[in-house]
């Protein structure tokens, strides 16, 4: 017998205080499951916030001490303390935040020769794999984060973002 599959709940919220002139609402959806599902994660809620150089700045400041624009600034804010039996939800899920800058990943497409969608889609899921545990700190692993990334781009048909012989900012 063939086990049932899994069903995929998985919420994406996405919030924009800038406009990128090819934005599709439904490929951001269609990304997230994506990596979601590829990450095994069934239950999630994830918030998606297209934000401007500014904005970002602020919160990069406010949450991580650091001056300067970045791409994206992602937070976990699963609270894998509270499974276990006598619980309403013994799943609760993944609750994950990501700002993007939106801006940045309009100066980053034109620069780089691809449309701002692809550069957000990489920003997007560079903070998702922030969140499902992957590290960009030493040389390996951002190698490691960065093929990945090239991965998923090119299973939704944006071909290679990041490894086109430019860095990200």
């Amino acid at each position: 017998m063939v086990p049932a599959k899994q069903e995929q709940n998985i919420v994406v919220q996405i919030a924009k205080n800038f406009d990128v002139p090819d934005f599709d609402l439904s490929k951001v959806r269609k990304l997230v499951k994506t990596v979601c599902r590829r990450f095994k994660v069934s239950k999630a809620t994830v918030s998606v916030a297209i934000v401007d150089d500014a904005e970002i700045r602020r919160l990069n400041k406010q949450f991580l001490g650091r001056k300067g624009a970045t791409d994206c600034l992602s937070f976990n804010l699963s609270d894998d303390t509270t499974k276990g039996p006598g619980r309403r939800d013994p799943e609760p899920g993944k609750l994950f935040e990501i700002l993007v800058n939106g801006e940045m990943a309009v100066k980053e497409a034109k620069l780089r020769g691809h449309c701002g969608q692809a550069e957000l889609a990489l920003y997007i899921i560079h903070g998702l794999l922030h969140n499902l545990g992957f590290d960009d700190s030493a040389k390996d692993k951002a190698k490691k984060m960065h093929d990945t990334e090239d991965d998923i781009l090119q299973q939704l048909g944006y071909g290679l973002v990041y490894n086109k012989g430019t860095e990200v900012l």
